[in-house]
């Protein structure tokens, strides 16, 4: 690697007895693990107390799933503590895109049917915004915001698609594509002056951000737990405050129905919810463990530095050098282009994923935009300075060869 001067690498998390964080996880320790964003990663604590509870449930059903949404709802207590919310606004939902389908499903046209998304949208977020258009007879408007676009040019850029014909609006508070922020607070307060409804898809924000609802005006807001707050996939908060949410129902049709929002959400038949009564293991533990507010401070710290590292090593390669410019940058993550020919498009950029896992033993994400493929460096508390180092020592050349033959690939007549 050359002499490009990088940010100096954070000291590695432990866990109290001095072992490194990592040992906190059941992760394959045959594999880099670069790409907690996606998918998260859950503690072994919160692993073995999901299995008690799985075991108490199979031990005797019957008597588990009667007092199952009195559980749920005395847990919905702690995750709004976590999220800094009330507990009367927040309804568990299996993930985001779910909590996205409730607010689909419970919401009735008002004007002309038209619904406004983003280019930086979660693709299933918004094909699912696509089918209640043509459900309602109208359609999607998609706001254009530049990756390099500040808070006030990412704002004129949504408003600009919001018309008399508007009758939602859905933004992303985190990209997933881009790893940037949107200005959620300045985009609700408008719709909030026109009485549009507004949805904000903050998948990535539990734990990433202290707060993500304050200062926010959204009707919906709908998050992950098991991506950055570590917890039992399937664990997500659907939030709602205002006259709207009681429009809203979950997506399966139990004995819950006749109870107020978000009771009703307690009960869902059968469904495992052990993933919900394990959640407050998870973040209890990283609480304890660092505390959030140093698990933040170390996950950006490295996420920074793996984008010197890296970005360094692709640039020595390609002879392109500076880094991203996004707009409005995430704690925690980062993009780094990659050399031409490589994951420029949703398809190739998930083909890449699998094959760097499979040939080069790393979990890593890559993302497009704009016809540019970029890896997504999405640190956590387990990770260290190694992990990027590797990356850029060890798979950094690998890509640039990977690239020059896909260009070569291209070429050919």
């Amino acid at each position: 690697m050359s002499e490009t001067e990088v940010t100096t690498a954070p000291s590695p998390l432990l866990l109290a007895d001095g072992r490194p964080a990592a040992g906190a996880w059941s992760l394959d320790p045959a594999l880099r693990h670069l790409n907690h964003g996606s998918f998260g990663a859950v503690p072994l604590v919160a692993q073995e107390r999901q299995n008690e509870l799985r075991s108490e449930m199979e031990r005797s059903p019957v008597v588990w799933f009667p007092a199952l949404p009195q559980r749920l709802a005395a847990t919905r207590v702690d995750l709004a503590a976590f999220l800094r919310v009330a507990p009367d606004d927040l309804a568990l939902v299996p993930n985001a895109s779910a909590g996205a389908s409730v607010v689909y499903a419970s919401l009735s046209r008002r004007r002309g049917g038209e619904i406004v998304v983003t280019d930086h949208g979660y693709g299933a977020v918004t094909m699912g915004a696509e089918r209640l258009a043509r459900r309602w007879g109208g359609r999607v408007r998609t706001a254009r915001v530049p990756l390099d676009a500040d808070a006030q040019q990412a704002y004129e850029a949504v408003v600009a698609e919001v018309s008399e014909a508007t009758d939602l609006v859905v933004v992303d508070q985190i990209t997933s594509a881009t790893a940037r922020r949107m200005p959620v607070d300045l985009i609700g307060a408008e719709l909030r002056r026109r009485g549009i409804p507004f949805l904000v898809d903050g998948a990535h924000a539990p734990g990433l951000i202290a707060a993500p609802l304050a200062g926010v005006e959204a009707d919906f807001w709908v998050g992950n737990l098991h991506k950055w707050g570590c917890t039992p996939r399937g664990t997500a908060t659907l939030v709602a405050g205002g006259p709207l949410r009681e429009q809203l129902y979950p997506l399966i049709d139990s004995w819950g129905a006749p109870d107020p929002y978000p009771d009703r959400f307690d009960q869902q038949g059968t469904l495992d919810a052990t993933s919900y009564l394990a959640a407050p293991t998870a973040l209890d533990f990283i609480g304890r463990t660092w505390g959030w507010d140093t698990a933040r401070r170390y996950m950006d710290d490295l996420a920074d530095y793996g984008e010197q590292v890296i970005g360094a090593a692709f640039a020595e390669l390609t002879g392109a050098s500076g880094p991203v410019g996004v707009g409005m940058p995430v704690p925690g993550m980062r993009l780094v282009r990659l050399p031409a020919g490589l994951g420029a498009t949703r398809v190739e950029a998930d083909a890449l994923r699998d094959r760097v896992a499979e040939e080069l033993a790393v979990e890593a994400a890559f993302t497009s935009f704009d016809g540019i493929g970029y890896l997504r460096l999405s640190a956590h508390v387990y990770n260290t300075p190694a992990d990027y180092e590797y990356f850029a020592e060890a798979c950094v050349p690998v890509l640039g060869e990977w690239a020059r033959a896909a260009r070569e690939q291209h070429d050919t007549p």
